[in-house]
């Protein structure tokens, strides 16, 4: 007993058991979970897919950029139309319209039309089912109490987390014993069943639809606070960026390119840890400033992964400085649903969820102009530098 002491000083489960009480919401995470596997394999899966049917991984990269563009920049208006409408139509249009594209790309990389796997990637991402953001929404609008609401936004990013690492594990699993084209239409699979089971859950039988106070064409963007606040979440995207390339680089100049799924697995594993931990507790000081601290802390941990490690040293450190990530995510998600007015919450988490991925990619595109002049150490840096800058900005957002 006395050696469980010190980790229930850090993680209490006594939250999450309160959060997981009414049977509605174990039943709304339980059925969430298939139609959200998708989010860890489709990237990948067509990356490999188009690359295997051209024989060129920037045919492959075009492709999966495609399908990326077409998800951030569709969200938006996906989630205005949840807002006004309610989701039930739009999950049903999503259900069907993103498996037909996944198995349409499938198609076109066997006929090598180029155009058409282009457009049919395009299309996988304008019409990827937004389970996410109907959980986020439903729990802003089923817990009133915020320390459950922190718990419940923990339990999402953990949950997203484990689909970032089983996600490509599946994906090598396919590869290995069929092809790239079978996890494609795994994901499309997992795309439609799991939407259609998800559209039995409590959350689309109570949802409510919020009266709206007045026109807005902008919506949450016209709120107060709210685009300084995906300034930031852009910002710190750009940090994970430039980290994932900075990984890769680091495993590849030590010729052990495995390494870098090694260091992510790593990474990730104490991000979960550390979003378990931040939903199990209270924290007494303004969100704002948690977050602010968050980001600090995320870069000094990026900032020491620039150094000259050994390896096994490296990988200690890369637990270590995944720990605050979740907890970032997590206050993110918190702010999110507090900066928009209720009639505007699925919009503002779709426009988060999008600088996300816009960061993402930014910090990608980055890392790879410095990987062309510098080494691994100089893309960690800069990645330490991003996040030490959304730091600043989430420092100067208003108080709560």
């Amino acid at each position: 007993m006395r050696q469980s002491r010190p980790f229930g000083a850090v993680i209490s489960l006594a939250r999450y058991t309160a959060l997981l009480q009414p049977r509605e919401i174990k039943l709304a995470l339980a059925s969430s979970i298939p139609g959200r596997l998708p989010i860890g394999i489709t990237g990948l899966a067509i990356l490999l897919l188009v690359q295997g049917a051209t024989d060129s991984f920037a045919r492959g990269g075009a492709a999966t950029a495609c399908y990326v563009v077409g998800l951030a920049a569709f969200a938006p208006a996906l989630g205005r139309l949840i807002d006004r409408k309610g989701p039930r139509s739009i999950l049903l249009a999503c259900g069907i319209a993103f498996p037909a594209a996944l198995v349409a790309l499938v198609l076109a990389t066997r006929h090598g039309d180029a155009f058409l796997i282009l457009a049919s990637a395009a299309l996988a991402g304008t019409s990827f089912p937004p389970i996410t953001v109907c959980m986020r929404t439903y729990f802003r609008q089923r817990l009133g109490d915020d320390a459950l609401l922190a718990a419940a936004y923990s339990l999402e990013s953990v949950l997203i987390e484990l689909v970032f690492i089983v996600g490509p594990m599946l994906v090598a699993l396919f590869v290995a014993v069929s092809s790239a084209a079978t996890a494609v239409l795994f994901a499309a699979t997992c795309g439609c069943i799991g939407t259609l089971l998800f559209l039995r859950s409590p959350p689309l039988r109570t949802w409510r639809i919020e009266a709206r106070r007045e026109a807005s064409l902008l919506g949450p963007l016209g709120e107060r606070g709210f685009v300084a606040l995906i300034a930031v979440v852009l910002c710190y995207s750009i940090a994970f960026g430039l980290l994932e390339i900075g990984l890769t680089a680091y495993a590849t100049e030590r010729g052990a390119p495995a390494l870098a799924g090694v260091l992510l697995g790593l990474m990730s594993t104490g991000s979960a840890l550390g979003g378990v931990a931040y939903g199990s507790r209270s924290w007494h000081f303004p969100l704002v400033r948690q977050f602010a601290l968050m980001l600090a802390l995320m870069g000094a941990g990026l900032m020491v992964l620039a150094l000259p490690w050994h390896p096994a040293a490296f990988a200690m450190w890369s637990a270590f400085a995944g720990v605050v990530m979740a907890p970032a995510l997590i206050i993110q998600s918190m702010l999110v649903a507090k900066t928009a007015r209720p009639e505007h919450v699925a919009e503002a988490f779709t426009w988060s969820a999008s600088a996300l991925l816009s960061g993402v990619g930014i910090g990608f595109a980055a890392g790879g102009t410095i990987l062309e002049y510098r080494h691994s150490g100089a893309v960690l840096a800069a990645s330490a530098l991003a996040a030490w800058l959304a730091a600043t900005g989430a420092y100067c957002l208003r108080r709560d």
